[in-house]
């Protein structure tokens, strides 16, 4: 065991470490974190416009007019389908923060320049018709959504490092002291957003010359279509859930870590299954960020509300009661950092192997679960992941029962991968407890 641990302190936590501290990683977490509000905004309205009541779409009708559900997706157009350009300005600012650098006038730049690398044409098709119409002088909303999150993604950290390099530079345009500083640092954006938007522009004229057409194309092509064959996957998905289970048993957030790198993936399908759950289509992803906050991660990341429920009704020592009753609450709006480090998990060579079996297994059953078609895929609908069990498989399904069910053998699964463990590590606990009684007891 404590070769183990030596292990994990000397050779996995330094390099866990560094990961997650690294400021480009960093930024594109925050960035995408800053979009969340207004997804769960957007996914109630969606969650109103499809409620699977028996009755309610003609009640909503007899009371709205038959346009009911298309002025409900007004403010889902609002939310939803802005995310790529919030994220294209979070993620400047972040990373110009980091440099110690404006990061507003990172930021305004960051969103002039995604804007400049979208088309201002695209191919509209009204519903029934068999034939498009090319609309010019406008900009697809589906570009501003998880259709441009990976350019947004991009060109946020391109344009920073252009504009931070810039300033270091200090090719700037100075004013005099006497100048409020707001307006200082307007003009002193001039030169470093003039040269981020020529870059931007220069690449658009030239990959206009190429089959792609548009920036957009090229990046879905090259860089989104191979990590979503990789990542979308149940080896994708395994080994992301790999990754993040051992880097919380070192004591990192595994979450935030892999999340930096795979959430514009999983957003990117969660848009999709949204678009196609909105034209009452077959969704065509299994693997979104609901899958793994409402149907994974139940408890917390492990899977750990099975461990809970194990420490509640089986605890012999007092001191696995306690944290049962201390980690319940938590645990039913999946925060387990009570148990991550209370218990602890954190290298701990006896909980870790539970911790990713349940994870891997769970994901597996869920996977399969869906793939077969026996449970709900996602549906786009951003429940919070602090939703609890059952609740959360329920809305996050699109009110389908399979989705709460999914959520109750997950539990079940969880309970009886956790157990033996547990009860082995509780028997030692309760043997430390009676040798302490038992050495107080001679003394007095």
């Amino acid at each position: 065991m404590s070769k183990f641990n030596s292990i994990l302190e000397e050779k996995v936590m330094p390099v866990a470490a560094k990961i997650g501290a690294q400021r480009h990683l960093l930024a594109l977490r925050d960035g995408i974190i800053a979009t969340m509000p207004f997804i769960v905004i957007g996914s109630l309205f969606l969650i109103l416009a499809n409620l699977p009541i028996p009755g309610y779409a003609d009640w909503m009708k007899s009371i709205f007019g038959p346009n009911w559900a298309l002025k409900l997706s007004y403010p889902v157009d609002a939310t939803f389908n802005i995310m790529s350009l919030i994220a294209s300005f979070a993620v400047a600012y972040r990373l110009a923060e980091s440099y110690k650098v404006d990061a507003m006038s990172a930021g305004t730049i960051s969103v002039a320049a995604f804007i400049l690398s979208t088309p201002f044409s695209f191919l509209y098709t009204p519903v029934g018709a068999k034939t498009g119409v090319m609309v010019t002088g406008a900009i697809s909303k589906a570009y501003f959504s998880s259709k441009g999150l990976f350019v947004a993604l991009l060109i946020g950290i391109l344009a920073t490092e252009i504009y931070r390099w810039i300033v270091k530079k200090d090719i700037i345009i100075k004013m005099p002291n006497g100048v409020p500083p707001s307006v200082g640092r307007s003009f002193a954006a001039l030169i470093p957003g003039f040269i981020v938007l020529l870059v931007i522009w220069v690449i658009r004229l030239l990959v206009e010359l190429t089959p792609y057409e548009s920036i957009n194309n090229l990046v879905m092509t090259i860089l989104g279509e191979p990590l979503k064959l990789v990542g979308l996957t149940l080896g994708g998905t395994i080994v992301a859930e790999l990754f993040v289970t051992i880097l919380w048993a070192c004591g990192l957030h595994g979450t935030n870590i892999v999340k930096g790198v795979m959430e514009p993936i999983w957003y990117g399908a969660m848009g999709d299954n949204m678009t196609a759950y909105q034209a009452h289509q077959p969704l065509p992803h299994i693997v979104t960020q609901q899958f793994f906050d409402n149907f994974v991660h139940i408890g917390g990341t492990g899977v750990t509300f099975g461990l809970v429920l194990s420490m509640v009704l089986f605890a012999k020592s007092q001191q696995m009661k306690n944290l049962g009753r201390l980690a319940f609450a938590p645990g039913i709006f999946n925060i387990n950092e009570p148990l991550i480090f209370g218990f602890p998990i954190v290298l701990n060579p006896i909980m870790i192997i539970p911790f990713v079996l349940t994870s891997i297994v769970t994901v597996i059953v869920t996977f399969l679960a869906m793939d077969m078609g026996l449970v709900a895929k996602p549906v786009g609908i951003a429940v919070p992941w602090t939703m609890p069990p059952i609740i959360s498989g329920y809305l996050a399904s699109g009110g389908h029962i399979s989705g709460a069910i999914m959520n109750v053998v997950n539990i079940i699964i969880s309970f009886f991968m956790y157990l033996p463990f547990f009860k082995m590590w509780d028997k030692a606990k309760k043997k430390e407890e009676d040798a302490l009684n038992a050495g107080e007891t001679k003394t007095a």
